[in-house]
């Protein structure tokens, strides 16, 4: 019974958010209110459970995210993005252009959330498509596949850290796995797919406000790379070092503070504030604007993942979850797959992939608590499932089919078709990763 009731409750939360058009953050609250009452949990444990889901969830993560949040901004306002981009391109040529793309779309991907390095990059294709008389969805699919991945599977973007919290996972060893299982997934899902698509001819649209910087103005190329990787190099490379000297060591307790999320985060906004703004004789007045801003962008992000939070808290105050696990661990499906499984269901249903991971992972939750499964891995694993199958309930869905001047048919054949691939990759990188180690 108490399975059945959850199941309606996740219905439930299909039906406000995607038939009534409800605040996603108002849905996770009426869903996890109804269920506890459904549940039998005390009224006064209820609010305490809705209390204790936010404040749990927004705390070890408000940092993570409204950092991440001023770094990407900055990335893009400075023109440190341009710079990585013309870059890239220029170092890959004319001839191998849609790889370039695919890169170019990675390494912008991992400090800028999705929606911003959508945007962004648009005026960026098209000013190529144009230059070298490409097909649009030669130049697009690679560079839209690397910004989806970096989205689903990498922290700081707001899912994989979400996740990463909950599970209790490593965040430099999830960032190097996730990097790992990238790979694969944007070069089948990007180059490789794009050359299906060549039947497909889409008119590019006639105008972009493209705002570019001048070459001069830019910064170096060293800068732009380096701020945008260094929460990268920062987590990889405390974690290599962690394992290398042991707990045992006397630099232990410097590396773990080093290694710490949101301080490899505030290193990086200190380092980028300097190089991306002082350096290049930005006021600091207009640097704080430029965070200011970024905080709004993600205000309604960090008020979801709360909402999930009260519901995950929810589930587990009622001793419901327990009772999933349970029952998910008599099921003949590796864990893995299910965590993949859970996450791939309530994305097509819901369109979200933010809202698809942190569901699935307040439901599979029981089952990393419980041992048996890599905490790091089930993040990737719920991270892939979260980008199954892109379709007519996901605003990206129609992002891509408005800026590329598609039908709805050639965008399930070009976008929902490259979010599969990414997705199911993902899970096969994910499963071998668990084999070898």
């Amino acid at each position: 019974m108490s399975i059945a009731i959850v199941i309606l409750c996740i219905g439930l939360l299909v039906f406000l958010i995607t038939y009534l058009k409800v605040n996603s953050f108002i849905a996770f609250l009426l869903v996890s209110l109804l269920s506890g009452i459904l549940l039998g949990l005390p009224l006064p444990d209820l609010a305490k459970s809705i209390q204790k889901g936010l404040g749990d969830t927004l705390g070890s993560l408000v940092t993570i995210i409204v950092l991440g949040a001023m770094l990407g901004k900055l990335v893009a306002a400075s023109g440190a993005a341009q710079q990585i981009s013309s870059s890239l391109i220029k170092l890959f040529g004319e001839k191998h252009i849609s790889w370039g793309l695919m890169v170019t779309g990675f390494v912008i991907g991992i400090p800028l959330f999705y929606n911003v390095g959508f945007v962004l990059m648009i005026p960026l294709i098209f000013a190529l498509v144009q230059r070298y008389k490409l097909n649009p969805l030669m130049a697009g699919v690679p560079m839209m596949a690397s910004l989806s991945v970096a989205h689903g599977y990498l922290p700081p973007h707001p899912s994989p850290a979400a996740l990463v919290a909950q599970f209790g996972a490593n965040m430099g060893l999830t960032l190097t796995y996730g990097i790992l299982v990238s790979i694969p997934a944007i070069i089948l899902a990007g180059p490789i797919f794009a050359k299906t698509l060549v039947h497909i001819h889409p008119k590019a649209p006639k105008s972009f406000s493209t705002q570019e910087i001048g070459e001069d103005a830019l910064p170096s190329k060293a800068a732009s790379f380096l701020t945008a990787l260094l929460p990268v190099f920062l987590l990889v490379c405390t974690t290599a070092f962690d394992i290398q000297l042991g707990k045992d060591s006397p630099a232990s307790p410097i590396l773990h503070l080093i290694a710490d999320p949101a301080m490899v985060m505030l290193i990086a906004i200190c380092f980028a504030t300097y190089t991306l703004g002082i350096r290049m004789g930005k006021s600091m007045e207009f640097i704080m604007s430029v965070y200011a801003d970024a905080v709004k962008d993600v205000a309604m992000i960090l008020l979801i993942i709360a909402g999930a939070g009260t519901f995950k808290e929810v589930l587990l105050a009622s001793g419901v979850s327990k009772e999933i696990a349970g029952y998910l661990g008599t099921l003949p499906i590796p864990p893995l797959v299910l965590g993949w499984l859970m996450a791939a269901i309530i994305r097509v249903c819901i369109g979200s992939a933010t809202i698809a991971g942190l569901t699935a992972a307040g439901m599979i939750l029981p089952l990393v608590v419980a041992g048996g499964v890599n905490p790091n891995l089930m993040v990737l694993s719920i991270g892939a499932g979260s980008l199954m199958f892109s379709h007519v309930n996901d605003t990206g869905f129609w992002m891509f089919k408005e800026y590329f001047n598609l039908s709805v048919k050639e965008t399930i054949r070009s976008w929902s078709l490259m979010e599969t691939i990414v997705s199911i990759v993902g899970l096969l990188g994910v499963l071998l990763i668990n084999e070898i180690i």
